[in-house]
This record gives C-alpha cells, structure tokens and sequence, in this order.
C-alpha cells in the first residue's frame, strides 16, 4: 500500500516523521498527473506547489490554523490531503469536485477563491476576526506571483503590513500566472538573491541592540538601533519592498526542499506580526514533457500521463476565441492604429496570434483589470484603436473604469468577451451570466454578440467603424457554428441591425448570439406541430434595432427572448421594460439562466438546465400559446 492511501487528512500528514515527507510528495505528484490526465484542470501550479502544500499540512494545525489560498491553481494537493483525494476522479465533473476552491466543499477552504489577488485581503480579515474574538491561531496566505501583478494583493498588503497583527503571507515564486509573469514587479522577485544571513544579521543587531539600550536604560540608543536596522535592511535586505510594506521578509527559500521549509516555518511562526516568506517552486514540476509549454499547461485538456501529450481528438469547427485571435490579427494589418490588450491572458483570449505577428502593438499589463481598461482609455484619447480582449467574469472586476474612465468619455475602447454566457467545467466563479446586466445599463455603450464566427469578424469591422463610444462583443467558450471565411472578405455588420433569419406569424423568438442556433431549431420543431415561429439574430442589444423590433411587434402578440445570460436585467428583461410603454400589446418573455449560481459541468448540459435548450425553448413556447387568451 502506497504512503498516500494512509493519509484522510491533515492529521495523518503531521504524524509523517519528516523525512518521509517527500516520499509523500512525490506519491502526491504521480496522483495529480495520472488523475488530471482524465479529467483535464489547472495541472501546472498545482504540480509546482505539491512540496509547498506538504510542508504547510505538516507544520500548521488546519483547519484550526487558517490557511487561505489566492485562486485556485495551486490547491489540488491541498484537496488531496485534506481529505478529497478519493474524489480526485470527478475533478471538474458535473457533481464532483471544483477546480477551485470552495468553502462548501471542505472545512479546510476557508475562502471561496477562483480569481487572484483575493488572499492577503480575505486572511487579513480572518486575522482581525480572530483577535476581536479573542482566539489563537496562525493565518496564512499562499499568493502567487502573479497575483502580484493585481493591485487588491496590494491594497491588502498595505493595511495588513503596518496592522501589527499577527499574519503570514508565502509567495509561491515560479515566474508565471498564466503566461510568463510582466511587468516591474516581475524583475523585481527576480532580481532577488537568496540571503538568509542578511535576515540572521538584522535580527541580531536587532535584539543586541534593543539589549543593551535596555540595560542601560538609555531610550535614544534604542531609536539609534532602530535606524541603524533600518539602514542595514535598506542596504541588504532582498525584499526591501515588502519590508517597508511593513512585512518582516524571509527568502527566498527553495519550495521543493522540505526541510528547508519546515525550518522556516518554524522560525517564523514563533514571531509576531505580519511576515513574508518567499518560496521558489517550478511550475508543472514532474510532468512527463522535458520542455512543456507552460502556459498551455497551465490548464490542460485531458492528456496521455506517459508522455504529456494532448489525448487526440475528432478535428472540428474552430473556436470562438481562435477565430477573434485570428481576425484582429489580419485586421491589424488594415488597421495600423490597432492595439490589443489583455490581462494575464494571451492564449486565452486568442491574443496569442496578434502578440507573433505585431509585438510592438501587443500588451499584457498582467493580472490588472482595471489598469487594463483605463490604458486602454488613455490610448484612445491619443487616437488608437485598443482592443481589450478579457475573459467576461474579469471585466467585472474593472466595472468602474469601464463607466468611469471609458464610457462617461465616449472613448472607443472595444472590448472582446470570451467565456460569455455558461462557461463549463470552470463553474462558478468564472461564469460569463453577467455581463448583459452590467453592460446594458452603461451609458454610451454599444453591446453586440455574434451568431457566427463570420459575424464576429463583421461585428470587429463594424467596432473599428465606430467612433463614437465603446464598443462590447461577447462570445461563448464553445466552437463556432461556421467555418468562417478569410477575414478580407467579410463586411462590415451594418450598425444597430438584427437580421431575421425565419418568418413566422404565430411568434417571434428573439435571439442572442450563439442562442440562435437552439432558436432556429426549436423553431423547426414547432412548425413540425404546426406552430409558425419567427427567429431573430438580435446580433445588437444595445441600441436596438427599433424598425426590425417595430415591426415584429406589429406582426406578433408573443416575443420570447432567448440569451445565454442571467435573465434577471438581461436583454429580454430590458426589452419587456421597453414594450410596456412602446408596444403594450406585445407580451415579452424572457428565457436566460435563472437568478442563481450554476455548478461546473459540460456547457452544453448546463444550458439545458437552464432551461435553453431546443426542446425546453419549444415547449415554453407551446405552453405560451396555449396559455394565451383569445385574440393573443
């Protein structure tokens, strides 16, 4: 029996003597790649922290002692021995366990945490609930490097550092989030050089210091030492930065050698106050590939756990998020202003393909939503033309500066959505449901979504055109419904226009985006029984377009609008608002993701439990009709 399969939990972790622990570890690493191989998931952080975690179960006491993880990524050890290994299987799987972490799921997540930068702040507060009630137990925060890049790290860093409270931040050092890590901060943690004699030194001139003012009782040697520690720090010290944070800094240290860990740990838990350790760690450590491309393993698809290599699948029609990546690429060319921006993303976002082509004209500002966007403003006003190419779930983190900083101006920053509507196997936290409601209800700007790849490349030309405020595109995480032809030959969309795509007289099915296509065929199975069903590509939800919806609403009693977003305040909600004073003849329908959070599954299942697959869309409407009074 492997050493592994005798650990339920942290308990059975501290009762390891020490210098089994990597025997463990490595138990755990092999477990993490055969498991991930299956079910695919965030498999690189989370190989490069199996060492990190290990140390961390065998010197603090969870769940009594607090330990808060940033994101997610680096967590699958941490749901290995915390008790979950058994379910490893159904990572990611409708009813199994989440790719992140979740308070619902373990007494060991003490924090909900799918996006970054969250730690430092969320332990900080645990931390003061702790002395306000008066408890005793260590709080830490496991944060990323690239977290660092995020300026909520900071903000918490700022008040946690000169609190006096006691807290422990790690920064777990690979040199990536996603992509390889930017910015100053970046060749800041780089440019540190292991000093673990700077730190003794400090300390000891420290205390000799403090000594000897106390004997002789002389309060100005004291400050006298003080300074000269602060001097010694500001000449040595390494991580000056985090020190004037206010954070007592130690490392870096290597975050596979856990001994070294251990030892640490040791040392810092018996003081007081906020302090830092640093730890090195490599990202996808003990994956089979001798050179893995690290961004793409930062979430793998399922993969043969011998080679690394992709599991082979049937070749099919593109992504939605290649055919963006793709299109603003050639469009570049005809458009020398174009830039693009992106946060932490660029294979994710498809942005990737623009970065080889036209580097100069590429920008990764790192995990900064909101820089992101109010960069993008300030190109705009200097004449460029930024595309900012953000997943929908992280635009929410850049609300204000889209009002503030781009739409109150009328700038025309464009703005390319990935991951819109229901997004998969990532679950809750990275659900793209609500962007409509936020986006519908900013002054000045323009909100579209395409039907096809070939609309989205007309959808971008039609962007470019506009110059009169922002500009919204959103797409799903999912395949297109078309293979769309070359980019120099696809038109512009005329502006503010839907596109009716069958006529019908007993309804009108108004569509968003990639929910034309289960329209369109619930559509076909209404008129199988009978029912006419009108289906409309409402490729703009802001502005409308109002001579296609005035005349619908003359033709038609029933609109039933179908989008991929949460119905509450969603498209369908603002043009029902819209028919009560314009067309109160018409009754409107929505039909969206009802007003909840949505569990990790296939997107395709998760539609259908919304209630937006073609069956369910033709039985509402049935129901409808049936139900509709006479003259209805």
């Amino acid at each position: 029996m492997g050493l592994l399969e005798t650990i339920a939990g942290p308990d059975d972790v501290r009762r390891l003597p020490r210098e089994r622990l990597q025997e463990l570890a490595d138990e755990v690493r092999q477990r993490l790649i055969e498991v991930v191989s299956a079910t695919g998931g965030h498999i690189g952080a989370s190989l490069g922290t199996v060492e990190l975690t290990t140390a961390l179960l065998h010197a603090f006491e969870s769940p009594r002692d607090k330990i808060v993880w940033d994101v997610g990524h680096q967590a699958y050890t941490w749901k290995i021995l915390t008790g979950r290994n058994t379910r490893l299987p159904t990572l990611r799987q409708r009813g199994g366990l989440n790719g992140f972490l979740r308070r619902s799921e373990s007494p060991h997540d003490h924090i909900g945490a799918g996006h970054a930068g969250t730690a430092v702040s969320a332990a900080f507060g645990i931390a003061v609930a702790r002395d306000l009630g008066g408890e005793d137990y260590h709080v830490v925060a496991v944060v990323g490097d690239g977290s660092f890049t995020c300026g909520l790290v900071y903000e918490g860093m700022n008040n946690a550092g000169h609190s006096e409270r006691d807290i422990i931040v790690i920064l777990n050092d690979n040199g990536m989030s996603i992509a390889p890590n930017v910015g100053a901060m970046s060749k800041y943690l780089g440019s540190i050089i292991a000093s673990p004699i700077t730190n003794r030194m400090r300390e000891r001139v420290k205390h000799a210091v403090e000594a000897a003012g106390n004997v002789i009782g002389r309060p100005g040697l004291v400050d006298f030492g003080r300074k000269l520690e602060e001097s010694i720090k500001n000449m040595w010290s390494p991580g000056m930065l985090f020190e004037e944070l206010g954070f007592r800094y130690f490392g870096p240290i290597d975050g596979h050698n856990i001994p070294l860990m251990l030892q640490t740990f040791d040392l810092v838990k018996g003081l007081k106050g906020p302090r830092l350790i640093h730890v090195l760690t490599q990202k996808g450590k003990g994956f089979p590939l001798d050179e893995p491309d690290l961004e793409k393993f930062h979430a793998r698809a399922p993969y043969d756990p011998e080679t690394g290599e992709l599991r082979a699948t049937a070749a099919g029609l593109p992504q939605w998020t290649k055919v963006f990546g793709e299109a603003i690429t050639q469009l570049a060319a005809e458009y020398p202003r174009l830039v693009a921006i992106t946060a932490a993303m660029p294979s994710g976002t498809g942005t990737n393909i623009f970065q080889k082509k036209w580097p100069d004209r590429f920008f990764d500002v790192g995990i900064a939503e909101g820089h992101a966007v109010t960069f993008a403003a300030g190109l705009a006003t200097q004449g460029f033309r930024p595309v900012v190419a953000i997943y929908s779930t992280f635009l929410q983190r850049a609300y204000d500066s889209l009002i503030h900083d781009v739409a109150i101006q009328s700038l025309p920053v464009i703005f390319c959505l990935d991951r819109a509507g229901m997004v998969g196997d990532d679950g809750q936290t990275h659900m793209g449901l609500y962007d409509l409601p936020y986006l519908l209800s900013v002054p000045n700007l323009t909100v579209a979504a395409p039907r096809t790849g070939a609309e989205l490349i007309g959808l971008l030309r039609c962007a470019l055109a506009h110059t009169k405020g922002p500009f919204a595109i959103r797409y799903p995480r999912d395949k297109t419904p078309d293979e769309p032809p070359p980019v120099s030959t696809v038109a512009a969309v005329p502006y503010g226009t839907w596109e009716i795509l069958r006529r019908g007289g007993d309804c009108a099915l108004l569509a968003v985006g990639a929910m034309c296509q289960p329209a369109l065929a619930a559509a076909e199975q209404l008129a199988a029984e009978g029912v006419d069903a009108a289906v409309v590509n409402c490729r703009f939800l802001k502005p409308l377009d109002r001579a296609t919806l005035d005349a619908l609403a003359a033709e038609h009693r029933l609109f039933v609008t179908v989008e991929d977003g949460l119905v509450t305040n969603g498209f369908g909600a603002s043009l029902a608002a819209l028919a009560e004073t314009e067309f109160p003849q018409v009754r409107v329908v929505p039909m969206g993701a009802p007003d909840r959070t949505w569990e990790h599954a296939t997107r395709a299942s998760q539609l259908v439990e919304a209630g937006l697959g073609a069956d369910q869309i033709a039985a509402r409407v049935k129901a409808l009709l049936a139900a509709a009074p006479a003259g209805r």
